[in-house]
């Protein structure tokens, strides 16, 4: 049994969570609390397996709040967040601070995709909730680089001209860890798939840019691909690629979701990617709940590209690097610390 604590000054949203989770034997709601304060009090007192966070409340927000129950008692947090530009400013401080992931404050306004949402809150609630927390402190400075303890014996030995990275649940920490690691003359692109919504993939692009040596930017349609920058998908859509001419490439935004069930997909990324560059896709499955990712490896693997998994021991949520590592789709399955050294090493 999972046990929930729901954090959220609005009653609309406490009842809305509630009954999505009251319906799942394996889950049940141990508390609720309007602020921040009562937040810290009966994460104490109940000691839930896993928290629901609002950002924004009365007397003490969720910023506050999860800064004092990450230093007091730790336990996995959900923020619950407005899909704004400020919103993603909180929630990607949020992350920064030790919350896993985070769900979209206005979820209960979706009432024609609401159980497919109530199928990934209900996901995250139990994965999350039964793994535990994994404290991993990321510092906002890149660091010295840890290159891979002995060579990968690759089936591909094609050359690398293009690096397709997906993540979802603790990706943008992994994600970090990788970007501020790279040197500033990275001599290929590098395109991600991060599963985030409208409105926080652009600020977590941004951030990235401001601590890392590389260019990172938000991917738009369009726009020519160009060595050396990372370009992260937006939210809104798929992010995919397209040959132009032999030596411009350039990145296409698709707005319908179609038969996707994360957005933007990892899936539709290195597919794509896979059609233009072939053989020279290096690609990498980071953290993150689901299969997204499987069948984009497969084309990869299928067309002579080279593949990477993060390992479980430093996987937020093992769930799309287990998929791609049980199907046999991957050369070497890496610590997230090692994962920096095996990209440069590949190019």
């Amino acid at each position: 049994m999972v046990r929930i604590l729901i954090v959220d000054d609005s009653a609309f949203m406490r009842n809305t969570l509630s009954r999505m989770i009251a319906d799942d034997p394996e889950l049940e709601v141990v508390g609720i609390a309007r602020d921040g304060i009562e937040a810290i009090e009966k994460v104490a007192l109940l000691k839930p397996d896993i928290v629901t966070l609002d950002v924004e409340m009365p007397r003490m927000n969720g910023i506050e709040a999860l800064k004092q129950i990450m230093a007091t008692n730790p336990v996995p947090v959900l923020m619950v967040s407005s899909l704004t530009n400020e919103g993603a400013q909180a929630t990607l401080e949020a992350l920064e601070i030790g919350a896993v992931d985070f769900i979209p404050k206005n979820l209960s306004d979706l009432s024609v995709n609401i159980v497919k949402i109530r199928d990934i809150l209900i996901e995250k609630i139990k994965t999350i909730g039964k793994m535990g927390l994994k404290i991993r402190k990321t510092p906002l400075v890149s660091r010295p680089i840890k290159m891979p303890t002995k060579p990968t014996e690759y089936t591909s030995h094609s050359k690398t001209g293009i690096v397709c990275i997906g993540s979802s649940t603790g990706g943008p920490k992994a994600l970090q860890t990788i970007i501020t690691a790279l040197p500033k003359d990275f001599p290929v692109p590098i395109i991600i798939a991060q599963h985030m919504p409208p409105n926080f993939t652009g600020p977590f692009a941004s951030r990235l840019n401001q601590i890392s040596e590389v260019e990172v930017k938000e991917g738009e349609h369009g726009e020519t691909l160009e060595k050396g920058v990372v370009y992260i998908a937006p939210g809104r859509g798929h992010m995919g690629v397209e040959r132009k001419r032999i030596t411009t490439t350039t990145i296409h935004i698709t707005e319908g979701k179609g038969d996707y069930i994360y957005k933007p997909s990892v899936d539709e990324l290195m597919t794509t990617a896979v059609k233009h560059y072939s053989g020279q896709v290096f690609g990498v499955i980071l953290t993150g709940l689901g299969n997204d990712g499987e069948k984009g490896m497969r084309e990869i693997k299928n067309k002579g590209g080279r593949t990477i998994a993060e390992s479980e021991d430093t996987c937020v949520v093992y769930g799309m690097p287990k998929a791609v590592v049980l199907a046999g789709l991957a050369d070497k399955v890496v610590p997230l610390d090692e994962i920096a050294g095996e990209i440069i090493n590949a190019v």
